[in-house]
């Protein structure tokens, strides 16, 4: 099992406007309060909830993220968000390059790339997605597809900024599928992206960054997933709109990890 500190991401995607994300927030706190001190939580609403979860959750150790960043401070850019305006909205993390944004919005590994570089530069923490579709796995060309989007996302990143950056395994097969990765399948793959990630800026800095998986989550197999030794989290979709199911995912977490 790693010792690398574990991270539970919630992704709402396109859900829940202001009053009820306020609601969940106001109930999720206290059924992870015991264990925010063994996890670290996130959740990334959608940009119009952002400051009222963010000032629900200022007084505990609970993350907020946007779900996604454009690499421009500011301009002429009619429906963009900086990095800068999402650090201000309460924010400390940022979802770059999920398979959606790539799938439906034309989301490029140099855009991902531009995005990262933006949310490093406005202290934020950009958790970067990879992941191959499931005609590619058939291929068996997943870590030729991964180890594309490694490099290319990440060009030009140096090694110390990686302390500030998390990488989010998604095979895009098991998103809102149904369908997840066997724990053995997700781990060889977080293996490899480590690996990939030690040649591009060392071993020691690969050994230290948390590496999620994403892809249908849920709390009855959290605990495979985490007890495999390059699996340092989560990135939960739909089971993150619940906050007793995302608290239930939390908790396996807590307990593996606890003293």
């Amino acid at each position: 099992m790693t010792t690398r500190r574990p991270l539970i991401a919630g992704n709402w995607k396109m859900f829940k406007t202001p009053p009820e994300a306020s609601t969940y927030a106001d109930q999720f706190k206290p059924l992870v309060a015991d264990f925010l001190r063994n996890v670290d939580v996130m959740v990334a609403p959608p940009f119009t909830a952002l400051t009222v979860v963010a000032e629900i959750f200022k007084d505990v150790s609970i993350h907020v993220g946007a779900q996604n960043v454009f690499w421009e401070e500011e301009g002429a850019f009619t429906g963009e968000i900086s990095a800068p305006m999402i650090r201000a909205a309460g924010c400390d993390h940022v979802i770059v390059g999920h398979s959606e944004r790539r799938q439906f919005f034309g989301e490029t590994d140099e855009t991902v790339n531009r995005k990262s570089k933006a949310a490093l530069a406005a202290d934020l923490i950009p958790v970067v997605c990879v992941g191959e579709s499931e005609a590619e796995r058939e291929r068996e060309e997943t870590f030729s597809v991964v180890g594309a989007q490694l490099s290319r996302s990440l060009q030009g990143i140096e090694g110390a900024a990686y302390e500030h950056i998390i990488l989010a395994y998604e095979p895009v097969w098991a998103i809102g599928t149904g369908k997840t990765a066997t724990k053995e399948q997700a781990q060889e793959v977080h293996a490899f992206i480590r690996g990939e990630i030690g040649k591009l800026v060392g071993n020691s800095v690969a050994n230290d960054l948390r590496i999620l998986y994403g892809g249908s989550v849920k709390p009855d197999n959290i605990s495979g997933l985490i007890s495999m030794e390059d699996i340092d989290g989560a990135l939960v979709g739909g089971a993150s709109l619940d906050p007793e199911t995302f608290a239930g995912i939390v908790r396996p977490c807590s307990d593996a990890f606890g003293s």
